[in-house]
């Protein structure tokens, strides 16, 4: 019996082949499972939510022709944007948990040790806020100031402008950034920000890893740079910089000012979740740093 079938063109295929072609498929999904899993538990904060939101993905791209794709990665990152958006809004419709009883789920194939990584690098009080967004603004915030997604793409998953996409996360982050937090936190973010700008100083790659969270996304004009590694290795860089940069509080939050006579050259932000770094957001525009209130600690 033959072992090739015809495609939708009449053109004869091995059946070998194509298996050959899903198994390629699936490796390349699995590389990125693991961000996926990421993306998705802190739109859902929920672990079983996120592994469905996942599979999702994997069904949907099993069903695409993506063959024209170039950035894969980026794909099912939007993939599992709409996914989980479309969850949040079902949620919304069903009616949630109240926040003073939310938890994370666990997930639907109990697994402690991946439960506990995920909720440790996303933090029960972040979670909380996050809740408390509509699902759009959650969105915005997540992909954008977590994952450094640019507007237009996330614009085109709300199906409104990147304008509109950054006034949502925009409008999150000030949320986020409001939320009440105990004057411990902002002690502990000062230490973990000291131990950030001594290892910088001293160019020590170990101890950078040591304060980011994985999935670390840092900002900047000349673009984003995601994953610890990559950031660690950019932060290394800024030695020499690190050496005259000061602690301070900008617009009250935790962050770093390097002072040029007497004025700001350069401030690093942050934001944080678990005792990790998330978000650094790195400002040198002069009519930026303009609009920041820094005040030297």
């Amino acid at each position: 019996m033959s072992d090739q079938g015809s495609d939708q063109y009449g053109e004869r295929h091995d059946d070998g082949d194509r298996r050959a072609d899903r198994d390629f498929l699936a490796d390349r999904f699995e590389g990125y499972r693991g961000h996926l899993r990421s993306v998705a538990y802190r739109m859902l904060g929920s672990a079983a939510e996120a592994e469905d939101a996942v599979q999702e993905a994997w069904f949907r791209l099993h069903r695409s022709d993506t063959r024209e794709v170039e950035n894969l990665g980026g794909w099912l990152t939007t993939v599992v944007g709409r996914v989980c958006l479309d969850m949040l809004r079902s949620r919304r419709t069903r009616g949630e948990e109240p926040l003073d009883t939310w938890r994370p789920a666990p997930s639907a194939e109990p697994d402690p040790a991946q439960d506990a990584v995920l909720a440790d690098s996303v933090g029960v009080a972040l979670l909380v806020v996050l809740d408390t967004l509509s699902p759009a603004e959650r969105l915005a915030f997540v992909l954008h100031d977590l994952f450094g997604v640019p507007f237009e793409e996330i614009g085109g998953i709300l199906g409104r402008s990147p304008a509109a996409a950054r006034q949502l996360a925009s409008r999150a982050r000030r949320r986020v950034r409001g939320a009440d937090a105990p004057e411990t936190d902002l002690a502990r973010q000062r230490e973990v920000v000291d131990a950030f700008l001594a290892a910088a100083r001293d160019g020590d790659f170990d101890g950078l890893l040591a304060v980011l969270d994985p999935d670390v996304v840092a900002r900047s004009d000349a673009g984003v740079t995601s994953g610890a590694a990559a950031v660690a290795a950019g932060a290394a860089g800024f030695a020499r910089l690190a050496r005259i940069a000061r602690p301070a509080l900008v617009d009250g939050a935790t962050g770093l000012v390097v002072l040029v006579d007497g004025r700001p050259e350069r401030v690093l932000t942050f934001a944080f979740a678990a005792d990790r770094i998330t978000v650094v957001d790195i400002v040198t525009a002069p009519d930026r740093l303009a609009d920041l209130t820094i005040e030297t600690t």
